[in-house]
């Protein structure tokens, strides 16, 4: 019998490369590449659908809010060509809760309520000041200065007495 007359092709004379060019075999089964590339194109595919879905689901808003949906990935085993799913659940972070934190306001002085951002000066008594509010006798300051330098003071000179007849 003729293979014109089947239809039917006639198997490639010798084996045929990768068509990635990694220097290994391919099979039909692979799509004409070897098996490591194959696996790798999988896996690339896998990645971009699961990408797509979860920026898909960011955009449209379709996501619960409280992040403990189960997360379905698909992996296929190249020896059996079955196709298995594994499920796999998404705890939150011990730091965060379900609920969005409020955002806080801009920063503003404490004595003229003006803004100040980024520029602010945080003062000893624990307030947040303008350029022009920032020094103690501008802002009616309660931290206690004197007494803090004495404290600073005493810690950095110790006394010394030295004593007045030698011991024999």
């Amino acid at each position: 019998m003729d293979h014109d007359e089947t239809g039917c092709q006639a198997p490639p004379e010798g084996p045929i490369l990768c068509i990635n060019n990694c220097g290994f075999f391919g099979s039909a089964a692979t799509m004409n590449m070897c098996s490591k590339c194959h696996k790798d194109m999988i896996l690339k595919q896998e990645q971009a659908k699961l990408a797509a879905s979860s920026i898909g689901c960011i955009v449209n808003g379709s996501s619960s809010s409280n992040g403990n949906e189960p997360v379905l990935a698909v992996g296929m085993d190249l020896h059996t060509n079955q196709v298995e799913s594994k499920t796999i659940s998404v705890q939150p972070l011990s730091g965060e809760s379900g609920e969005p934190k409020p955002k806080e306001g801009p920063k503003r002085c404490n004595t003229c309520n003006k803004r100040v951002g980024l520029t602010g000066f945080n003062c000893r008594c624990g307030k947040l000041f303008c350029a022009v509010h920032r020094y103690s006798d501008k802002h009616e300051c309660l931290y206690d200065y004197q007494t803090a330098a004495r404290d600073a003071i005493a810690k950095a000179n110790p006394v010394v007495k030295a004593e007045k007849l030698d011991k024999i």
